[in-house]
């Protein structure tokens, strides 16, 4: 590798370490040490091929995908952990609101199996469409599809605060209308 491509290859990787790690923290279920290996493995790969890649984040992410779908294939079963109900909201409007989410998404995504968790990574995270995610994982569209919807349906389970809440201007509009009159 001459100076020029080993030049570009840092400044590739000082430009978009956090990003990647931050999608392999997703990927691994929040586990750093293994998102950290992820990077380092994808990065490794396009290191052999840095002349010949045309798209750098692509090519990594592609990488890190596929690296995490043979992980979880070769993976046996295993239980699932159980985590203790976290604390009853109490409404305080401290500005946590939003690190709280991010915290409870975290935990409910680490709570999936590893093909559940990459699934909804990549439909929702990195926003690609279906056909994109089946061929990125080398799967069909249909189960792209019914893995999506399991998952979700998953993670509503173990995280129904994430549900919207009703809208409350709905029902108090719905009972100061006589019955009838309601559409």
């Amino acid at each position: 590798m001459d100076p020029q491509d080993q030049e570009g290859f840092r400044d590739y990787v000082d430009a978009r370490w956090s990003t990647l790690l931050r999608l392999a923290n997703l990927l691994t279920g929040g586990d750093r040490h293994e998102a950290e290996d992820l990077v380092q493995i994808a990065l490794m790969k396009a290191l052999g091929r840095w002349r010949h890649i045309e798209d750098p984040d692509g090519y990594v992410r592609k990488v890190m995908y596929r690296h995490q779908v043979s992980r979880w294939r070769l993976r046996r079963p295993h239980r699932e952990v159980t985590f203790a109900a976290p604390p009853e909201d109490h409404g305080v409007a401290d500005g946590t609101s939003d690190a709280d989410l991010r915290i409870t998404v975290g935990q409910a995504l680490a709570r999936l199996t590893p093909r559940q968790r990459t699934m909804l990574v990549l439909r929702y995270f990195e926003d690609l469409s279906e056909t994109e995610v089946a061929s990125v994982l080398g799967c069909s569209v249909g189960t792209v599809r019914s893995t999506t919807h399991r998952s979700l349906s998953r993670l509503r389970g173990l995280a129904p605060e994430l549900a919207a809440p009703a809208p409350a201007a709905d029902t108090a509009l719905n009972s100061n209308v006589p019955k009838g009159a309601r559409t």
